[in-house]
């Protein structure tokens, strides 16, 4: 009876956790619930956790309790050290541990089983998906958090025959890890040759991606770390895991689908990697710089902006880089208070990774409701008096409109120079992360404020406040 007790109660708190990673996962659609969303679904991993720990004895609880200490240790260290312009690329990492975690826990339990005889085939399928996904996210993940970080080389890295290549492997690291399975006296040597094979294969599949795609290739593998948390819930048989697996499986993909429609990019060359192989040529600086474009102070821009009636203020990643966010939280209140509508327009893929542009500015206290994605605020641009780009460069390219020969075109972009004047904050003349020059610096109503996004924002809200 107390068996039965104990397993109905392990039951209903699988249920409990579901109904919270569920709810949890809807209110981190909009900014406003997010918070309360992320402490639903931790609550909910949390009793998915100590349900789980009851149900199973898999380990002594003392081994249990040292990697609590020391995993939770590491992580407030990293939740309280890692800046958030390097966000980005802490979760690249999370994915791939992620990923890592459910490979080696699949791997270690069909071992198990393998050495006790037949192993069912729905345990056979999902062990060997979880084994090699898992792998692949891991590897993968590395070499995103290298490019975003600096280690490895941001350009794509193309190999003739590349996705030739990546079958291959992909063909061998399974036909490795089955015949591991079908040999149940010794298969450990196929086991590690199927995991050298898929770990080499997440490497070829992230190296031919420049480093401008880098919120795709996030959201690609937050998708594959859950697929394969989803496939180790079939081997071990756990309810939870299964349902928390699928529901990051399946919010990664669509987050990438929604990704790619962004960037003007298909699913195929996602999934069979070489998106983002094609960049333009280097811009030759000489004739960039012989373009006429015209260059203001803080005191010119401050004048257009006080007598402005409507702002839109577009963030990118440059604005994340020198920390801009409380400024211009300062600087919109000191327009807010004479009286100007400021609102910001949030491109999907606006700096390193999705949301990002998001945290940054929840972060300095704006307002949800000034914060409008791309398809909300684009026809409002046309009535702003001001578009004020704050270290944002191709998602406000006009080139992608027109230019068929731009890596750019058919991108949906902000339409940032419909705006009667633009304010363009930015180091120098410098392209983005595509190499691609940017028509909008040298219209008619751009003026340009040279200088750390930081610093200029500071001297705009300082001119401001004396007028």
């Amino acid at each position: 009876m107390t068996e039965r007790v104990i397993e109905h109660s392990i039951t209903a708190s699988y249920i409990v956790a579901s109904v919270l990673f569920i709810v949890g996962l809807k209110r981190l659609s909009s900014p406003a619930t997010a918070r309360s969303g992320n402490l639903l679904a931790a609550v909910g991993m949390l009793i998915a956790v100590v349900a789980t720990l009851l149900n199973r004895e898999i380990i002594e609880f003392q081994y249990i309790v040292i990697g609590l200490v020391v995993g939770s240790g590491i992580g407030v260290i990293m939740a309280r050290m890692v800046k958030m312009t390097a966000m980005p690329q802490m979760v690249a990492v999370f994915n791939g541990f992620g990923g890592a975690a459910s490979s080696l826990v699949a791997a270690d339990e069909l071992l198990r089983l393998a050495e006790g005889g037949a192993v069912p085939v729905v345990v056979t399928v999902t062990g060997l998906a979880s084994t090699i996904i898992g792998t692949v996210t891991f590897s993968g993940s590395m070499i995103a958090f290298g490019k975003l970080q600096g280690f490895v080389p941001s350009p794509p890295v193309l190999l003739p025959a590349r996705n030739l290549i990546n079958a291959t492997l992909g063909i061998a690291a399974i036909g490795f890890a089955a015949w591991g399975i079908a040999t149940p006296a010794a298969p450990e040597i196929p086991f590690t040759v199927a995991s050298v094979l898929a770990l080499a294969l997440g490497v070829l599949l992230v190296i031919p991606i420049g480093g401008a795609d880098m919120p795709v290739v996030i959201a690609l593998l937050n998708s594959y770390s859950g697929l394969a948390a989803a496939a180790t819930g079939f081997v071990l048989d756990n309810d939870v895991l299964i349902i928390s697996g699928a529901l990051v499986g399946a919010s990664g993909i669509i987050l990438t689908r929604i990704m790619t429609r962004a960037m003007n990019r298909s699913m195929m060359n996602v999934v069979f990697g070489g998106f983002g192989a094609v960049t333009a040529a280097a811009p030759v600086l000489g004739a960039a710089a012989e373009k006429p474009y015209r260059s203001a102070s803080a005191e010119d821009a401050a004048t257009v902006l006080r007598y402005a009636r409507n702002v839109i203020v577009v963030p990118g990643y440059g604005l994340a880089v020198a920390q801009a966010q409380h400024g211009v939280k300062l600087l919109a209140d000191l327009l807010k208070d004479r009286g100007v509508s400021v609102k910001y327009a949030i491109h999907p893929v606006a700096g390193r990774m999705p949301g990002h542009m998001n945290v940054l500015l929840a972060e300095a206290n704006v307002p949800y409701d000034e914060l409008y994605d791309m398809d909300q605020i684009n026809d409002e641009f046309a009535r702003a008096d001001v578009a004020v780009v704050i270290g944002a460069n191709d998602v406000v390219n006009p080139a992608a409109r027109h230019d068929t020969a731009s890596p750019l075109y058919g991108m949906p972009i902000l339409n940032a120079d419909k705006a009667a004047q633009v304010l363009v904050l930015k180091r120098s003349m410098a392209p983005g992360f595509s190499g691609v020059d940017n028509e909008l610096f040298y219209l008619p109503n751009t003026m340009m404020l040279f200088g750390d996004a930081q610093k200029s924002v500071t001297a705009l809200a300082a001119a401001v406040k004396q007028m």
